[in-house]
């Protein structure tokens, strides 16, 4: 829980469609594994270091990294 709040830390909402755009493009296997083509109802968020992805409760934290950013 202490490592979830450690990312969580200073998250702010983040727009879908660019999120959407930058895993389809960097991460395919993702983008279909979690068939993000459909309805999500849940927020995405970033922070300074990770792209919150939240998709069926569950949060995937998405490393940013030098000059690749969404």
């Amino acid at each position: 829980m202490d490592k979830w709040e450690g990312l969580m830390k200073g998250a702010k909402r983040m727009n879908k469609k660019l999120l959407h755009r930058f895993i389809r493009k960097e991460l395919p296997e993702l983008y279909e594994a979690l068939c993000l083509s459909l309805y999500n109802p849940y927020n995405y968020f970033q922070t300074k270091t990770h792209y919150i992805l939240v998709h069926s409760a569950i949060e995937y934290f998405i490393k940013k990294e030098e000059g690749n950013h969404a």
